[in-house]
């Protein structure tokens, strides 16, 4: 299972938009066009970082910010 983790931008911690939780599990998230998908280059899509909420498992997704993480205790 993926480690929880506390996100922030800045000095701004991040809270789910739909319960206001602030623990997640973060994974890279492919950001597909259709251009890509058709020759088949869906491997240099752009990347993005998705927040998952460990409460209620709303993905939040983050391009070409300053995320910092800080390990949630368990």
């Amino acid at each position: 299972m993926a480690k929880s983790v506390h996100a922030a931008i800045g000095e701004h911690p991040i809270l789910c938009l739909m319960c206001d939780n602030d623990t997640f599990r973060k994974r890279e998230v492919k950001l597909n066009s259709t251009g890509m998908e058709l020759f088949d280059l869906a491997w240099a899509n752009e990347s993005a970082t998705g927040l998952i909420c460990r409460s209620c498992g709303y993905v939040h997704l983050f391009a070409g910010r300053d995320l910092h993480f800080k390990r949630a205790r368990e």
